[in-house]
């Protein structure tokens, strides 16, 4: 009978970077829910995660909630650090929550600046509860053109570092 145990050595070859698009959309969406964990917990804002991936894989940029300020949001954290002069076509934004509609915190939503910085693909897990807001970003993104793809998969994942927000299950 053969041996099961892996060998000890990394194979040959380093693992593929994903690409952005359908195959590679829970893994990316796996380190948004990852980044989720990074957030401080509040008792006013979700914790979310957000990384920005060009078509050829090329991760852009990557925020957390409250990152550097108490009212960031994630999506809006990752597109702040975007190189000024926009985003290359076909660019995909994978957020852990589905971007927010509307806010109390900020005169613009995450869905509207999406729209504003010509990101035209939106891959998220979890849709927003109607906690704090209306979770009406999915309508807007697709309003405007943008694609939504929804992971319920990956939902639970992203409701972790929420936990103590939506009380037992």
């Amino acid at each position: 009978m053969a041996d099961a145990t892996p060998p000890a050595t990394p194979p040959a070859t380093p693992p593929a970077v994903p690409s952005a698009g359908p195959p590679a959309d829970a893994e990316w969406l796996a380190l948004a829910c990852d980044l989720a964990a990074l957030c401080p917990p509040s008792e006013t804002a979700f914790s979310v995660g957000a990384v920005i991936v060009a078509p050829d894989g090329t991760e852009l940029a990557r925020g957390h909630s409250r990152e550097s300020d108490p009212h960031d949001h994630a999506e809006e954290s990752a597109l702040a650090k975007l190189r000024a002069g926009g985003v290359p076509p076909g660019t995909t934004v994978y957020s852990s929550l589905e971007p927010c509609g509307a806010r109390k915190s900020r005169p613009r939503p995450c869905a509207e600046l999406i729209v504003a910085a010509g990101i035209r693909r939106v891959v998220f897990a979890w849709r927003e509860p109607s906690l704090f807001v209306e979770g009406t970003g999915d309508e807007h993104l697709r309003a405007h053109g943008v694609e939504v793809v929804e992971l319920p998969a990956l939902a639970d994942r992203a409701r972790r570092p929420n936990a103590h927000l939506l009380g037992p299950a």
